[in-house]
């Protein structure tokens, strides 16, 4: 099952780019809202920033992510918690954005709330069944979300705007909304390298054992 998930994932990956099918990668990750006890205290000339050890926890957040790799065009959405209610809704926002696309692919991970029957909790049977029908759901295996290239701009995004105190959910959103519009006018693309054929040469003991049996 690993490897054919695996290799369904490369596959799309490798597809030339046409923009009646574009291939998109989305998760999602849970965010705290983290504040001072003590006010720190800023840079000044001649004198570093300092910030107290102890913190106070403000509750939690989710962001919502989905990347075009070969274009750059990145969707990101900061919500006050990560449900099925929220993954319909971004998923409307998807299909709105690309209302010429035939159909869209998405890589994503097998959360419990990450199908289509999502949609039929917060919309009609014929809205949920459209928009069911616009999307191409590719799972990334188990235990595998580095196949995922959203894992990428998650990365990136905790190095250069997360790994901070942000207290609460307002600031949050305002901060990775800017965030992304740097990074889109900066026109950072995603160049993934890993393929089929070189995972059969550097894994190549899981398709030894397939053999063998």
């Amino acid at each position: 099952n690993f490897l054919c998930e695996m290799e369904r994932v490369l596959d799309v990956y490798s597809r030339p780019y046409d923009d009646r099918f574009p291939v998109l990668c989305f998760d999602e990750q849970p965010c705290f809202l983290i504040g001072d006890v003590m006010a720190p205290v800023p840079m000044e000339p001649g004198r570093v920033a300092k910030q107290d050890y102890e913190y106070q926890r403000f509750g939690s957040a989710a962001v919502l992510l989905a990347v075009e790799p070969k274009t750059g065009r990145r969707f990101v959405k900061v919500c006050a918690r990560r449900t099925a209610e929220e993954y319909t809704a971004f998923m409307q926002d998807l299909e709105q954005a690309y209302p010429a696309a035939v159909q869209i692919t998405l890589v994503q991970d097998h959360l419990n709330t990450h199908h289509g029957g999502s949609f039929y909790k917060f919309m009609s049977p014929q809205a949920a069944h459209r928009l069911v029908g616009r999307f191409e759901w590719v799972h990334t295996p188990k235990h595998a979300s580095w196949l995922n290239m959203a894992e990428l701009e998650f990365s990136a995004l905790q190095r250069q705007c997360l790994n901070r105190r942000i207290p609460v959910l307002e600031r949050l959103r305002s901060e990775v909304e800017a965030w992304v519009a740097a990074r889109s006018r900066a026109g950072v693309t995603l160049n993934w390298q890993f393929s089929t054929q070189v995972a059969r040469r550097t894994l190549g003991r899981h398709y030894e054992a397939i053999r063998i049996k």
